[in-house]
């Protein structure tokens, strides 16, 4: 039964106590022979290889004490505690300690109690500094095996970063394990520290150095080893191994990291989000679980990307109920089950309702009651927008309308509307009715205790009509890759950070507010295309190709967060500013407008939206693209605008 130990029925367990009983008796018997060695190498050296019979005797008589001495003494040093692949200085400190310990011991005696003056007294030095050698020799040769005798398996990493992240990575490395990593080299944009050594590693050069570095080291993995990495340092990595199949790994932000030192197993891929321009906004949690824990929140859209990421975030700070509000039942039973799983003894009901829908939206707000509303219910896809106007004016304006209408009626404390940065001097028909909410929202404000916000952020990586998936999409079927325009650009945020940006600007509780995310820099659209090739392992171009298919309807080459006739300014959270109007909105002409512009969705007159939104939104073109201007304004031809307004009178039941 020696080794093996029982629980009740079932197989036998190993124990590891006997293991580590057999490493340890292993290095005793390792340091008493290397005694041993050393004790006689010592009287070698002190007779210059021939040693008379009577010192031989001597040696045969006191070498069973010294052996006795030295192994009590390396019990209180803890020798035989310590792991030889792991050897450091303090190991070395603690060999010296023992070891003179037990000469000095062992010289008392002889010279002392046994009175053995024929002893050598050379041999006393000699002994201690050759033992010493022996022991700190063994077991640095043990380390020095085990770091470069890596077999077929072993990765050769280039580590990008020479500061202290890099530093006690390859002291992980070097100090032995399982990892299978054999640093090769460090590369830093420091030019100071090129041809320096760290722990015995080299600093080769600085990124500009990194293709040449690359074709003499041969790694197989290159890991960017910067606790607080910017953005733009990832995609010059990226930018400068493209033409490299190199698998990058990164560490994580150094608030993830414990007592701020890294380690191998903290390290994960590069991802997307260590791309954006900008370090993604957090959750202030205290201030959201104060909106949302016990109170009642109803969440419109809660199958689509934005809703669904709401529910689980708001599942998590425990409301007293939370309504999941959605059309599609296949993605409300999806959203069901995850908040369901963050939030098991909570009370969430699944509703399936249509924002359009007026009856059915009073009949949820009357029985369920809610305090909080969040409206991301929507349309989003711009080039389908531009193929259906009359659908985006039904769930974008009219659902926002019958949603905060019904709010104020049924005293809801607060009202959130999701919008777009596409709501900013917006080309497309998605762009220019999300403004037209906004609009609505802002006019509501003032009508009731209800308190109406509205937050607009950029494109949402991985929601529902992002670039991103369909990348991903076109690389795994091999490509190509389809751009519109190769200067194509947008702003990037994360769907969790959205959401965060949402809750964060409910909470700030400035009625009549519109909030807007401090975005950072607006990143390339094909730049994003060709750094998810590599980071899927190909090489753009050679492997994967990128074609440019011009720009959709309803397109712009860039977005905006401001209007021209809006000022930005502070909120009370960092990450997050206030955009004000210096327009003047008259509820009474937009009620007007709006109640045209819903008549001529219900019939189906596109010709009469399309005129109704470019006359409510100011910036809004969608006949005249590409028309000649005169006097400020384009000119439309007669073919164009006729029917339009034909339509308009149809519509309003003059002709």
């Amino acid at each position: 039964m020696s080794g093996e130990t029982r629980s009740g029925p079932g197989p036998r367990r190993p124990l590891r106590r006997p293991l580590v009983t057999a490493r340890r008796a292993s290095v005793v018997l390792a340091d008493l022979l290397l005694t041993i060695a050393g004790n006689y190498l010592a009287f070698w050296l002190r007779f210059d290889g021939a040693i008379p019979a009577a010192s031989w005797d001597l040696w045969r008589e006191t070498i069973p004490l010294l052996v006795l001495l030295r192994g009590l003494t390396s019990v209180p040093f803890h020798l035989y505690d310590s792991i030889w692949r792991y050897v450091g200085l303090r190991d070395l400190r603690a060999i010296v300690a023992s070891v003179t310990a037990s000469s000095v011991l062992f010289c008392l005696l002889i010279r002392g109690l046994l009175e053995l003056r024929a002893y050598p007294r050379s041999v006393f030095l000699m002994d201690l500094v050759l033992v010493v050698f022996l022991m700190a020799a063994a077991r640095v040769s043990w380390r020095l095996v085990r770091e470069y005798s890596g077999n077929a398996r072993t990765k050769r990493v280039l580590i990008f970063g020479a500061g202290a992240a890099g530093a006690s990575i390859v002291q992980e490395i070097l100090a032995g394990g399982e990892h299978g990593y054999r640093p090769v080299g460090f590369v830093d944009d420091d030019p100071a520290k090129v041809g320096r050594r760290i722990h015995g590693i080299p600093v080769l050069g600085t990124r500009t150095d990194l293709s040449r570095i690359i074709g003499e080291t041969n790694p197989t993995e290159v890991l960017v080893a910067i606790a607080r990495a910017s953005s733009e340092t990832f995609r010059g990595v990226v930018k400068e191994l493209e033409s490299h199949k190199l698998p990058i790994r990164v560490m994580p932000h150094i608030r993830d990291i414990l007592n701020g030192r890294a380690r191998l197993h903290d390290l994960r891929d590069l991802a997307v989000a260590d791309l954006l321009g900008r370090v993604p906004v957090g959750l202030d949690r205290a201030t959201v679980r104060h909106l949302v824990e016990g109170k009642r929140v109803l969440v419109t859209g809660a199958g689509g990307t934005i809703g669904s990421e709401l529910s689980r975030q708001i599942a998590a700070l425990r409301p007293k109920s939370l309504v999941l509000f959605e059309r599609h039942e296949n993605a409300l039973w999806a959203v069901e089950r995850s908040v369901a799983m963050l939030n098991p003894g909570g009370r969430a009901y699944s509703v399936i309702a249509d924002v359009t829908d007026e009856q059915r939206v009073d009949e949820v707000l009357a029985e369920h009651r809610p305090e909080l509303i969040l409206h991301a219910a929507a349309h989003k896809h711009v080039p389908l927008m531009e193929l259906n106007p009359c659908e985006a004016i039904k769930n974008n304006v009219k659902g926002t309308r019958i949603v905060g209408e019904a709010a104020v009626r049924h005293g809801v404390e607060r009202f959130v509307l999701i919008s777009s940065d596409k709501a900013v001097n917006p080309s497309s028909v998605m762009g220019a009715t999300k403004r037209v909410a906004e609009m609505l929202a802002m006019a509501l404000a003032g009508r009731g205790p209800t308190g109406f916000v509205v937050v607009r952020f950029g494109n949402v990586m991985g929601s529902n009509g992002s670039v991103i998936p369909l990348f991903l999409e076109q690389i795994k079927d091999g490509g190509p890759v389809t751009v519109t325009h190769p200067d194509m650009r947008r702003y990037f945020m994360l769907i969790p950070e959205a959401v965060q940006l949402v809750l964060q600007a409910a909470a700030l509780g400035e009625n009549g507010a519109l909030y807007v995310l401090d975005m950072g820099e607006q990143i390339k659209v094909v730049d994003m295309a060709r750094n998810l090739i590599r980071l899927s392992g190909f090489i753009p171009e050679r492997e994967i190709s990128i074609i440019y298919t011009g720009v959709r309807p309803g397109e712009k080459l860039s977005e905006e967060l401001v209007a021209s006739d809006e000022t930005i300014e502070p909120s009370r959270l960092e990450g997050i500013r206030r955009v004000r109007s210096t327009g003047d909105l008259s509820p009474a002409s937009l009620g007007r407008n709006v109640a045209d512009l819903e008549r001529f969705a219900e019939k189906g007159a596109t010709g009469a939206v399309m005129l109704q939104l470019g006359a409510m939104v100011t910036m809004f073109r969608p006949l005249t693209a590409g028309l000649e201007v005169a006097n400020g304004r384009p000119i439309v031809p007669a073919d164009v605008a006729a029917p339009a307004a034909a339509q308009v009178a149809e519509a309003r039941g003059v002709a």
